[in-house]
């Protein structure tokens, strides 16, 4: 071959190379930093399964840049400590998104540790999907540009509780209040005090009680029908709300309950009939979202197993808006620019089963339609193989749901 058909080949090589390289970009790593073992464990394997079915459906509309996601998984064993040490590790295993829900206290670690190590490596950013972690302070004074929040918070939960409940003459006029002692009970509690007079009631008590350490939840049952509360509101959630439920059933507890976490599995189980007349404001029901509804929870039941419940469903819906704003997002020198995605997600839109949400870019809160459920032998949906199940009572629009946003949220963008 003669020198200058070789040197027109090598460039016409080098070319073809530079073009490919354009438009190659590696793989976008997504860990998910959950508590996959220990007593909180049933509650972090959910998210885990909805992260699982979220990005398949993701891949399957050709994820991004052609190639699909890779979800990773770290245990984080239950702690803000075990989630500063596996966000860590996932960093050095090249991820560029973290997704967490289970625990406020782990999410306010995280989003804390994705803030500064973002601050420190201008240009390697990593982007913090909160898709459970609901305690206000996440987009108040902890909010920044690079944190996410797909769940509600303790404002849009009570609210919804108070709205539905009572037009109905459900909620009473005593309430007593009963909450895991962190910073998201302590939102629970203010939440539950601030809608008294909006609600027609008085908080006869409250109580705050250690969280995932107290095995036995009799004597605070009896604390409750001791003050003869109509109803008791609570934001427990996992074996706190579990242990609970079982104990309300042993003591035959007459008092009506109003959660945000009753469609956890399990809990209708441990309660048994006296769970009937109960409520929990909760963001999906497939009963309330009518044949797309039903589609979704088909759906994930024939990849899943199970009904989509408690916290799964908002956990899809923030991975899908994941997967709408990749949608418009190019690779840049072979990788995903994490803030250009951000900016994207600030404009993202999910249609879901009860109708539309978005993100807000004020505090990046998502707004998120709303269902209020009674426990109901006339629920189309049974759970826990008992004959009840949570028959819709009233829906809220994303806007009806939302609360305002924080002043203590100063959102910093990049410029």
């Amino acid at each position: 071959m003669s020198g200058s058909r070789f040197l027109s080949r090598l460039v016409a090589c080098a070319a073809l190379s530079l073009l490919t390289g354009a438009a190659y970009a590696a793989p976008v790593k997504i860990a998910i930093v959950e508590t996959l073992s220990g007593p909180q464990a049933s509650t972090g394997l959910m998210f885990r399964t909805a992260a699982r079915y979220a990005i398949d459906k993701v891949n399957a509309a050709g994820g991004w840049n052609g190639e699909p996601l890779q979800l990773v998984e770290y245990d984080n064993q239950g702690g803000p400590a075990g989630a500063a040490d596996k966000l860590k590790a996932a960093i050095a295993d090249g991820v560029q998104i973290v997704v967490q829900g289970a625990s406020s206290a782990v999410s306010g670690q995280l989003t804390e540790d994705v803030r500064k190590y973002n601050l420190r490596n201008p240009g390697k950013e990593i982007l913090f999907l909160n898709v459970g972690g609901e305690a206000l302070e996440l987009t108040g004074e902890k909010c920044h540009f690079y944190h996410f929040k797909f769940a509600t918070n303790a404002e849009i939960r009570v609210k919804a509780l108070v709205g539905a409940m009572k037009p109905l003459n459900a909620l009473g006029t005593r309430v007593y209040s009963i909450n895991q002692n962190y910073s998201w009970g302590m939102d629970m509690e203010k939440a539950i005090a601030g809608d008294a007079a909006a609600g027609g009631y008085q908080v006869v008590e409250k109580t705050l009680h250690d969280v995932n350490k107290v095995q036995d939840f009799s004597p605070y049952v009896a604390k409750i029908a001791a003050t003869k509360a109509d109803t008791a509101m609570t934001g427990n959630w996992s074996n706190d709300l579990l242990l609970l439920m079982k104990s309300t059933k042993a003591a035959g507890l007459k008092t009506r309950f109003a959660t945000v976490f009753l469609d956890q599995p399990g809990n209708l189980g441990n309660a048994g009939d006296v769970a009937l007349g109960h409520y929990v404001a909760h963001p999906f029901n497939a009963e309330a979202g009518g044949a797309e509804g039903e589609k979704f929870a088909s759906d994930f039941k024939a990849k899943a197993g199970h009904l989509p419940a408690y916290v799964e469903p908002q956990a899809v819906f923030g991975i899908e808006m994941l997967g709408q704003a990749l949608k418009t997002v190019r690779p840049e020198n072979g990788k995903l620019n994490i803030t250009a995605l951000a900016k994207s997600l600030e404009k993202a839109t999910l249609k879901g089963p009860l109708g539309e949400l978005s993100m807000r870019a004020d505090d990046h809160q998502v707004l998120l339609p709303m269902v209020v459920s009674v426990v109901s032998k006339e629920a189309r949906f049974k759970v826990d193989g008992t004959d009840m199940g949570f028959k819709p009572v009233k829906t809220f629009s994303a806007a009806e749901a939302a609360t305002p946003p924080q002043a203590s949220c100063k959102m910093q963008r990049p410029a």
